[in-house]
């Protein structure tokens, strides 16, 4: 599996269904890569067009293979209510490294489509960089690092092929 960072650029979403009867409501988003959550802004007085334009990273490791949205609306007098959930599968964009914002369904605890949210995903590989202290370390070292004589003979037979050349 891959591992590096996944960055999630929170776009926009559209047709939710509110769930404020007297007012529009305030949702917010948390987003979930296995055990690791992030928090949205609240985008006050937006209804169900809102529009959050936010990135969020995660750091990618073993198992991981979708990012679940979790669309909520923030009260204020009484507990937060779900709004609806999308889940994006991510083995595309660990192959691509970049996918533009897209549109997934939002559905509700039903599973009953209620509306769209647009993310964009880009995925930087985590790169082990190896350096090596000595030649001994390097692939090459059993042939010429640690032979000098292997240089001398070549330089030798070089010479002596040239020499040849010149004279005949």
């Amino acid at each position: 599996m891959p591992h590096g960072t996944l960055e999630v650029l929170l776009v926009s979403a559209k047709g939710l269904d509110n769930n404020d009867f007297l007012a529009d409501m305030d949702p917010y988003v948390i987003l979930t890569v296995r055990t690791q959550d992030k928090k949205s802004t609240i985008v006050s007085g937006q209804g169900s067009e809102p529009e959050w334009n936010g990135t969020f990273s995660f750091n990618v490791s073993d198992d991981v293979d979708e990012l679940r949205l979790k669309i909520m609306d923030k009260d204020s007098f009484s507990s937060d209510d779900f709004v609806g959930e999308t889940t994006v599968p991510l083995e595309a964009v660990f192959i691509e490294g970049n996918l533009p914002p897209t549109p997934y369904n939002v559905v509700n605890q039903e599973k009953e489509y209620h509306g769209e949210i647009k993310v964009g995903l880009t995925f930087t590989p985590e790169v082990d960089i190896v350096t090596h202290q000595s030649e001994a370390h390097c692939s090459f070292a059993p042939l010429f690092g640690r032979q000098p004589w292997f240089w001398r003979l070549r330089r030798w037979l070089g010479e002596l092929w040239w020499k040849e050349r010149i004279i005949t």
